[in-house]
């Protein structure tokens, strides 16, 4: 019998170390005999569930030896799937990813295994084994990157969902490398695509890049509203009824008009969505959007007034958000732009609704507002609050809520975010503590760690 450094030597070595016969191991394995002795002799493959039973008879850790079992029964043999996938499953399970994208890359030579490789990477996505399933789709994306396919495409989409995160940069970097793959969707993804695209748009403040992408969704949800309308919820996608497609993208198109200071385009494309009366015979579902879109324009009639200078618009939209739970946080937002813009004194707005001054999840009627976007917010308030409180010269108050936004700009890597608290702090460094500037000093430090060319001053 062999001896050399295998799983078959492993187990000889074992039975010898522990004067035990293949009978007597066969028995705490759950193996049969034969199929043991067959195994250790060479003449039949070793399968995963045969693997598994043997480490655990041995007392060993799940998957000690799945680097060998790389080596002998996928390397050094023509990749049979009926081994592979059980292989990459469990993988998978055992958070061995390591292992996983070895075996998955020694398929890419053979184009035939794109299928199935994709097929395993779609469960693990959907059991929420992201990690895993991004591996997979790297390698069915490198086997098919001269393919075109629709496939291709999908996989490139799930990995720009997997990787969204609170770092700025990497989501600038994903994004961008998704938006050509984008049309190239089968139609049944591309609106609920569309919709995270700009999102992470929103969260960076492209909004030339934001109105172009609203424009290309909603003329494609009116396509397949006038169409398939009839056939929302026979598939898992998209996720809402067309309308909201619709109807979001008026939305972006008024927030885009809006945040260049074109109040008139902005009030126009509200109207598009308060009151669409193109919809027909409402489900109970397009009702309740339709209620939603119909609230938020109410809602942005009121700040846009606000953000336009109209006088007695902030008692309106505090009186309309105050019984709407979900929208305080992002009223407040706008809020606190508008009082510094405007020198509003909003003291008394700031002590009823201070419980909602912190990072947390969003939701509104809909579902939960994206992560992105409601970080990226709560940054931006921090930095008006601090402002807020600089212009009242209550020094201490206004630059610890500066840093409290520098500290949540270098978390997010957001360049606009660390410069606008970096030049707000100086402009005032001369009323800091000496507490506050030496947590400034510390959140520098962090900045330069940040750059491509992080520097260290020479003593």
């Amino acid at each position: 019998m062999e001896t050399t450094a295998t799983i078959r030597g492993e187990i000889v070595r074992y039975l010898q170390n522990h004067r035990m016969t293949i009978n007597q191991f066969a028995r705490i394995s759950g193996i049969n005999s034969g199929t043991l002795s067959n195994i250790l002799n060479g003449n039949r493959p070793m399968s995963m569930h045969q693997l598994d039973r043997i480490t655990e008879g041995m007392g060993l850790e799940e998957g000690h030896f799945y680097e060998l079992y790389i080596t002998e029964s996928i390397f050094h043999t023509t990749p049979d799937w009926r081994r592979l996938g059980p292989f990459l499953e469990r993988c998978a399970e055992l958070d061995k990813l390591d292992c996983l994208h070895k075996a998955a890359r020694m398929t890419m030579e053979n184009i035939n295994y794109a299928p199935m490789l994709f097929d395993m990477a779609e469960t693990l996505f959907n059991e929420e084994k992201r990690e895993a399933a991004a591996l997979l789709y790297e390698c069915v994306a490198e086997c098919e990157k001269f393919q075109y396919s629709e496939r291709l495409a999908l996989c490139q989409y799930r990995l720009f969902v997997i990787g969204l995160g609170e770092n700025q940069e990497e989501n600038l970097q994903k994004a961008v490398y998704f938006e050509p793959y984008i049309d190239r969707l089968d139609d049944m993804y591309q609106l609920d695509a569309y919709v995270k695209l700009i999102n992470v748009n929103i969260s960076l403040q492209r909004w030339d890049k934001i109105e172009a992408l609203g424009k290309r969704m909603g003329h494609k949800a009116k396509i397949h509203y006038q169409q398939n309308r009839n056939i929302f919820g026979a598939y898992e996608y998209p996720k809402k009824p067309f309308i909201f497609y619709i109807l979001y993208s008026y939305l972006i198109q008024a927030s885009s008009h809006q945040e260049r200071g074109d109040y008139d385009n902005a009030f126009y494309y509200v109207s598009l969505y308060e009151n669409p009366d193109w919809i027909n015979k409402p489900s109970e579902e397009e009702s309740l959007i339709m209620e939603q879109f119909k609230e938020w324009a109410e809602a942005n009639r009121y700040m846009y007034g606000l953000m336009s200078g109209q006088p007695d618009a902030l008692n309106r939209y505090v009186d309309y958000v105050d019984s709407r739970e979900d929208e305080i946080f992002l009223a407040l937002c706008n809020i606190m732009i508008a009082a510094n813009r405007y020198q509003l004194h909003i003291d008394h707005i700031l002590d009823r609704y201070k419980e909602h001054l912190v990072f947390k999840e969003r939701q509104n009627q809909l579902g939960k507002v994206n992560d992105q976007v409601t970080i990226n917010r709560y940054t931006r308030l921090l930095a008006e609050l601090g402002i807020y409180y600089l212009n009242a010269k209550q020094y201490d108050r206004g630059l610890s809520y500066i840093l409290d936004s520098l500290e949540y700009s270098i978390r997010i890597k957001s360049d606009n975010g660390m410069l606008r608290c970096m030049g707000i702090f100086e402009q005032f460094r001369q009323y800091a503590s000496e507490e506050i500037q030496k947590r400034y000093n510390e959140f520098i430090r962090d900045v330069q760690k940040l750059s491509v060319y992080a520097w260290s001053p020479l003593v």
